[in-house]
């Protein structure tokens, strides 16, 4: 801990990081004015939007390539997107394992939660489920991606409500015509996976098919010390087929259709929980000019799914398992489009105006309380939103070295439909039978920010925006049991808003590179699962609950403060090597909860208090590629009371690729080294789920 204090900010007396952080930045930022001149690598990113250099980008972008993502030791594409210390996801298990519904992505400890307050697309398409907001990592074409985008704390001027917390973009590589690519990998615990992608000539553009098949045995989920007979292990299999064609079908117009679908199965750790999902999805883009400055882009998609999922609970010996529901179907489909135009001004000056909207119908039907070997009561619950905006951006050069961004969004939204029924399977009898008011409301997305680049090895940033983001019709319409935790869902949720803030400063002496980032973000109406009841005992609203059984609804907390600051630090002397380091130091608390007073001061639940990674990549030889990376996680709690620590972890893992020819290479990878017990749930029982233990695997790659 730095001994500096920073009184005039409302933070609590015991917090200091995030403050300290700011000075740290600002006295940096001065020294480096005067630095060794080297020119900074120019870098084009898309996370706004339209593509832009990054000396126009007032807000921190990450890009990790398509060829580090590839060469990652790690098997799934969110493991591998956690070397950035700033994404972090919900409970720490990756998409191997994780529940679809805890497949959340949290950035700058924003989103600890399975509804993520971060936008995920893919080529410019939202991958977050329309009906939880959780994102299916399993479907992104990893082997395929030309680059990852990561912009924490910015683009919700640009894409609106689901951008809260910040902007993720998959970027998948294009190919030429004749070219492909293909792999599979085998690892332990019965894990095997292929992928390919191929080209071919069709018509006046390009005809591009991809697909993947990946199925694994899984392990144990719970802890050695906690297992009982009613643990099994959490298998998986999954497949998804894409076909995108582009090229040009006019003068001066380009087109770009994709149609993609997507197959899932998960054995989530017993007996009977498991889930399948289901997912088509289908898009159009068009993309002219209007004159030789003067672009425009349409796009419209459409994606229908389904989703199934059967919930237990398990006695404190973990010996009987007793069903508690069966969500057997969660239809839900999204339909959207939108429309942007962008122009260079005279002097430099740039300019984006867009438009777009969307249409989301989703509903969960399920069989709930089981008694005498079935269940007695069913539940469907669901609704519409709706949403449109405007919005316009403009890139403003000021003097040379120094451009101004400044932008303004308006959105309109209404959820209307909410609807509740519950009654008897027996006699159809319905004990509920709510129909919910049509709700509505404008939010304004303000940002502004400044660039200036006073050396040609200096960047400066400044950037602010204010965001806002729905709470999705699960957690506004869809109450649900997960073991002996019951969870009533709430239609009254407010809308979230976030006002952040953040200085960052990038260096590039010679082979180095130095990137600080200091932000601070107030996050109002944060939606939290809050503690009501906890068994054992008979509570309204939530029934019997057992010993160590919790009673939750979705509420509003009126303020939560996530502030921090990351350093990061590059050095990339030859082509032979280079080695990356990041350190993140955040706190992300309650500041006000008029609903629960005594969560006040309390960390957020799934949110490390530290993050720091170190990626090594050696080239020793022109056949031999070698990746080793180290990551380290601070404790977090699972719990909003604070009562459910789960420990520090570092994980360990490596890689070595053997470059056979110019298009074979064979690969061996480790994952988890050191074999580290690291937790990702803990109970009130006392019982911990655990992330992967060690693997190993082998593959092949084949391009051509």
């Amino acid at each position: 801990m730095w001994p500096l204090r920073c009184p005039n900010l409302d933070v609590p007396a015991r917090r200091g990081r995030a403050c300290r952080s700011w000075i740290l930045l600002g006295l940096l930022s001065v020294g480096l004015v005067r630095a060794q001149v080297t020119t900074l690598a120019p870098l084009t990113v898309t996370a706004d939007r339209f593509p832009q250099p990054d000396s126009e980008v007032p807000f921190t972008v990450q890009v990790i390539s398509g060829a580090s993502l590839s060469d990652s030791p790690s098997l799934t594409l969110d493991d591998a997107l956690r070397t950035a210390p700033d994404f972090s996801l919900f409970r720490r298990d990756d998409s191997m394992t994780a529940n679809p519904t805890s497949q959340g992505v949290s950035l700058r400890g924003l989103g600890p939660s399975g509804a993520s307050r971060s936008l995920v697309l893919l080529d410019g398409m939202p991958l977050n489920d329309p009906f939880g907001g959780w994102v299916p990592w399993s479907l992104v074409p990893r082997l395929s991606l030309s680059a990852a985008e990561l912009a924490p704390g910015g683009g919700a001027t640009a894409w609106g409500g689901g951008a809260l917390a910040g902007v993720i973009q998959l970027l998948t590589e294009p190919l030429s015509p004749g070219s492909g690519s293909a792999g599979f990998q085998a690892d332990g615990f019965g894990t095997r996976s292929g992928e390919f992608a191929a080209a071919a000539r069709a018509g006046s553009g390009v005809l591009e098919l991809r697909g993947n098949e990946f199925a694994s045995d899984g392990f144990v989920v719970v802890a050695p010390g906690n297992r009982g007979p009613v643990d099994v292990d959490a298998a998986s299999r999954h497949n998804w087929a894409s076909a995108n064609w582009q090229g040009s079908i006019g003068p001066n117009l380009q087109g770009d259709f994709t149609v993609r679908s997507f197959d899932e199965w998960r054995d989530n750790g017993t007996p009977y929980q498991q889930n399948d999902s289901h997912q088509l999805f289908a898009s159009a883009k068009l993309d002219g000019r209007f004159g030789p400055d003067m672009t425009w882009s349409g796009a419209a998609y459409v994606q229908d799914q389904g989703f199934s999922q059967t919930f237990s609970s398990v006695n404190a010996a973990r010996t009987v398992e007793t069903p508690a529901s069966e969500q057997f179907a969660v239809p839900a489909t999204a339909v959207g489009m939108n429309f942007i135009s962008t122009w260079t001004e005279p002097g430099g000056a740039k300019a984006v105006l867009g438009a777009d909207a969307r249409n989301v119908l989703g509903e969960t039907r399920e069989d709930y309380f089981f008694s005498g070997g079935s269940f007695t009561k069913d539940r469907f619950a669901g609704g519409r939103q709706t949403t449109g905006g405007l919005f316009i951006e403009q890139v403003q050069p000021l003097v040379p070295g120094l451009n101004a961004t400044a932008g303004l969004r308006a959105d309109q939204w209404e959820n209307g439909g909410g609807h509740l029924r519950q009654g008897s399977i027996a006699t159809g009898a319905l004990s509920t039978d709510e129909i919910f008011p049509t709700r509505n409301g404008t939010e304004w997305s303000p940002s502004a920010g400044l660039v200036w680049q006073p050396a040609k090895s200096l960047q400066l940033r400044l950037a602010t925006e204010r965001s806002y983001r729905l709470p999705t019709l699960n957690e506004l319409y869809r109450p649900f049991q997960q073991g002996s935790t019951v969870t009533e869902a709430n239609p009254a949720l407010g809308t979230e808003h976030a006002d952040t803030a953040e200085l960052g400063a990038t260096w590039g002496p010679g082979p180095w590179r130095f990137d600080v980032q200091a932000y601070a973000t107030r996050l109002e109406n944060a939606v939290a699962n809050i503690q009501i009841a906890q068994g054992p005992g008979t509570f309204p609203y939530f029934g019997t609950l057992p010993a160590g059984g919790i009673g939750q609804e979705r509420l509003n907390l009126d303020r939560v403060r996530s502030e921090g600051a990351q350093l990061g630090a590059s050095w990339n002397p030859s082509k032979a090597w280079s080695l990356d380091i990041a350190v993140l130091d955040e706190e992300a608390v309650v500041a006000r909860a008029g609903v629960a007073p005594s969560l006040v001061g309390k960390e957020l639940p799934e949110v490390p208090r530290y993050a720091a990674t170190a990626s090594l990549t050696l080239r020793p030889a022109a056949w031999l590629r070698l990746v080793g990376t180290v990551r380290r996680s601070g404790m977090e709690f699972d719990d909003g009371p604070n009562q459910l620590p789960l420990a520090a972890a570092t994980v360990a893992d490596a890689s070595a690729t053997f470059v056979c020819s110019r298009h074979f290479e064979v690969f061996v990878t480790a994952d988890n080294l050191a074999n580290a017990q690291v937790e990702t749930a803990h109970s009130f029982l006392g019982v911990y789920n655990i992330a992967a233990p060690r693997m190993f695997g082998a593959g092949v790659r084949v391009g051509w």
